[in-house]
């Protein structure tokens, strides 16, 4: 049989143990070339640069309706 608690464990020293499990926002920064928000150092989804480099060939998406 595995260890058990010998004492309950309050909500506030359950929170101040889990403090650092918060989620954050990823730091995003608005690309050069067509000011679209992206992550840093990652290519752009939006117009396919890195470093100022045309990269990828982003093709147009599909308009519905």
């Amino acid at each position: 049989m595995g260890a058990l608690p010998k004492k309950r464990i309050s909500h506030s020293a359950q929170g101040k143990r889990r403090s650092h499990l918060n989620m954050e926002m990823p730091n995003m920064m608005t690309c050069p070339q067509c000011q679209a928000l992206k992550l840093p150092h990652y290519v752009c989804p939006n117009c396919g640069t890195y470093k100022g480099e045309q990269v990828l060939e982003v093709k147009p998406r599909k308009s519905e309706g």
